[in-house]
């Protein structure tokens, strides 16, 4: 039987995001950053490049082999990963509070570590910018950080990152000591001089504005693996198709005749899905 499944595409592909996640952490490494390990999204890519990687060569092993039991371990662990992440994302939606206040807990742990932590500094700069944000809840989030805490003695004090200040032009460069002081002001008093609003709530503004592509985004990451569980499935079915008309099957690998031998009868997958290979 031949094994012509996407298997190798989903090996390479946890390569490549393991070899992206080591090079990152070596980096991370190198400034010696971020104290809470679970922060860093180099950790994350070298975890999710581990599990991909593992869990594909499984599946490759197992196709090549037409092996039924590493065939069902493919499929099973990529069946509870599918179910995790629905599960994951219907108890976000559902916990909709509980999930907010937990990033927001994140996010103001991150602020406390925001100038030792380049991960976290660089993506909370982009998100603020991006988003025209700042801060997790709210912009007084930053007076959990030691240097912008008004009790702290530096030119920062009671101030907020450039990147939270309002910017009127197209490309402009904020100056650095925008936001000077700005913790002891009142809010509305803030509103042309830095952005107000909080980063969570203006992520989750632009996730409801931009809804067709983040249903796009989703339909990426979950189709191929609902496509790799209907294809393992498939092919288990198959090759347990070929041990039932055969009674010891073996694969051509391990016995030189398999190629002489003609099948009984086709499958009842093979007639469900021409598409799928005949036994030879």
């Amino acid at each position: 039987m031949e094994a012509n499944f996407p298997f190798p595409s989903f090996q390479l592909i946890g390569a490549f995001i393991l070899a992206i996640g080591i090079y990152a952490e070596v980096e991370r490494q190198r400034y010696k950053t971020l104290e809470g390990v679970f922060l860093a999204p180099a950790v994350i890519l070298i975890l999710l490049g581990i599990v991909m990687f593992i869990v594909s060569f499984i599946g490759v092993l197992g196709s090549l082999r037409d092996n039924i039991t590493m065939l069902k371990v493919f499929m099973y662990t990529l069946s509870l990963c599918l179910i995790l992440e629905l599960l994951g994302g219907i108890l976000a939606l559902v916990f909709h509070n509980q999930t907010v206040e937990l990033l927001n807990k994140n996010v103001r742990r991150g602020i406390v570590n925001y100038y030792d932590d380049l991960d976290f500094k660089n993506i909370m700069d982009f998100v603020q910018k991006k988003f025209k944000c700042c801060g997790g809840k709210e912009y007084t989030d930053w007076e959990v950080n030691m240097y912008h805490n008004c009790s702290a003695p530096g030119p920062l004090a009671c101030g907020v990152p450039y990147t939270c200040c309002v910017t009127t032009r197209p490309n402009e460069v904020a100056n650095t000591m925008c936001g000077y002081m700005v913790l002891k002001h009142e809010r509305l008093d803030l509103i042309e001089v830095i952005h107000i609003r909080g980063c969570t709530d203006a992520f989750f503004i632009w996730l409801m504005d931009n809804y067709k592509i983040m249903a796009g985004l989703l339909l990426g990451i979950l189709l191929p693996q609902f496509f790799g569980v209907i294809v393992s499935w498939l092919y288990i079915t198959r090759v347990e198709d070929a041990i039932s008309d055969f009674g010891n099957y073996t694969d051509g690998l391990l016995d030189p005749n398999a190629q002489e031998r003609q099948a009984k009868r086709q499958g009842r997958v093979a007639k469900w899905f021409k598409c799928m290979p005949e036994i030879e």
